[in-house]
């Protein structure tokens, strides 16, 4: 994970739980040293609680644009729910990384 995304790991987990995150992962070039933090974009799997309160769609949508707000560059969510792309999927398993579980961080807190 790039440290211009470490480095804001509180703040984003405050949006998770602000919007109702289940789990949200980081994949693609950010998890690796070809991420050019000026040019890049941020690619996040994201799964929202269905019991949270509010639209889904309409926390999806400020979530993402909450945290292009605090990334500074764009941000795409994917449900990998939705991924059907076989190559696709691989390509998401090979660098996925956990950026905010929700069952992790109540257990902790």
């Amino acid at each position: 994970m790039h440290a211009s995304l470490a480095r804001r790991l509180p703040e984003i987990a405050a949006l998770c739980k602000q919007y109702g995150v289940a789990h949200l992962e980081l994949f693609g070039s950010a998890t690796t040293p070809d991420f050019q933090p000026t040019t890049s974009d941020y690619d996040f799997l994201v799964e929202l609680d269905a019991q949270a309160p509010g639209s889904r769609a309409r926390r999806w949508t400020e979530l993402a644009d909450a945290l292009e707000s605090l990334l500074g560059r764009p941000v795409d969510l994917v449900n990998p729910r939705y991924i059907r792309n076989p190559y696709f999927l691989e390509a998401v398993n090979r660098s996925r990384t956990v950026v905010y579980d929700r069952q992790a961080s109540q257990a902790a807190g």
